[in-house]
């Protein structure tokens, strides 16, 4: 390898790789960056993801002062993105959303970011009525949606205007790296099970209905995994299921018929509504998420993956704590 600019690699196109991208061409100059990955854009399970800024109890970093600042960093990346005119193409919109419950009200509230998004308040009585018989509890907030659809392209084009490379490339070994780069940054969501033999990451099946409903413009969630999140085609999102150690891609009826019901149980405006796709994902579950150095086979990797079904949100904050990482290796060139 020669002794010129540092030459980095990233493996994943997912959201996570993106923006790791993203903040390493702002981060560092004179940097040769090249994304290594099997799958681009829509074939990401980024791509299946509504991406809505709500985390859940689930994703957990090393402390909870770290996960709060994932978060919080996270939040404010996407919010300067959406101070820009580019907000629109980068796929940024604010979205009012409403959480419903049956049984408690507890369920409704948010501790991750009640300090974090503008408005978290309880639902007063009229608010109740926008959702079918039953609802007894509700909180509304107000946050962000960011559609990968829009999103992982604009990052792409960005990144090859300003000298970043893309190889599609599946890596099975952190060795046949050794001789190539200086870093690796190790993105690769479920990847990550076979090319780090990590046990504790797990599939979390996630499977959604995409339906016509241009008139809505808010997000609902309700009890047992249920939402509908609006987007910026008028083609909403309706979900979900969360099954836990599963690996199945196909999209199976019964979840079909399971999430429509408790949508349509939710809002029952949505019966009336076409019915245009249907998607299944993987999230990559892993408590804690991973964003860790390591050095495998000789080459210096910065772990980040396991983000669970919080990937699209929370991206940010753990892309700049690992950025951070691998700086600070090419900085001392230590061995970690």
């Amino acid at each position: 390898m020669d002794n010129g600019s540092p030459k980095i690699a990233i493996l994943g196109a997912g959201v996570v790789g993106m923006t790791v991208a993203k903040i390493l061409q702002q981060d560092l100059r004179n940097v040769d960056i090249t994304i290594l990955a099997d799958g681009f854009k829509e074939d990401t399970v980024s791509a299946v993801a509504a991406g809505i800024f709500r985390p859940g109890t689930s994703f957990r970093g090393p402390t909870k002062e770290i996960t709060k600042k994932w978060i919080d960093d996270s939040w404010n990346f996407w919010q300067d993105i959406l101070k820009t005119s580019e907000a629109h193409k980068a796929g940024l919109m604010t979205l009012g959303t409403y959480i419903f419950s049956k049984e408690n009200y507890h369920v409704t509230r948010n501790h991750l970011i009640e300090d974090v998004v503008p408005i978290y308040r309880a639902v007063d009585e009229d608010e109740l009525k926008l959702c079918g018989t039953g609802w007894k509890y509700g909180s509304y907030f107000s946050t962000i949606k960011i559609g990968c659809d829009k999103y992982l392209p604009w990052v792409e084009k960005s990144f090859i205007e300003n000298g970043g490379k893309i190889t599609r490339q599946k890596i099975d070994s952190f060795a046949s790296l050794n001789s190539k780069f200086n870093l690796v940054f190790n993105c690769t969501g479920m990847g990550a099970k076979t090319l780090c033999n990590d046990y504790d990451l797990v599939p979390l099946r996630g499977q959604i209905v995409k339906a016509r409903v241009p008139s809505l413009k808010m997000a609902f969630y309700g009890d047992y995994d249920t939402y509908i999140i609006p987007g910026m085609d008028g083609v909403a999102t309706l979900g979900g299921v969360r099954q836990y150690d599963s690996y199945n891609r196909a999209v199976c009826k019964h979840d079909a018929a399971a999430i429509l019901e408790r949508c349509y149980d939710l809002l029952p405006f949505l019966k009336g509504a076409e019915i245009v796709g249907h998607k299944v994902g993987l999230r990559p579950h892993r408590v804690p998420v991973r964003v860790e150095p390591e050095i495998i086979d000789g080459v210096k990797v910065v772990h980040c993956y396991g983000h669970g079904g919080y990937g699209v949100m929370c991206a940010p904050g753990t892309a700049m704590e690992a950025v951070k990482m691998g700086y600070d290796i090419l900085k001392s060139k230590s061995k970690i």
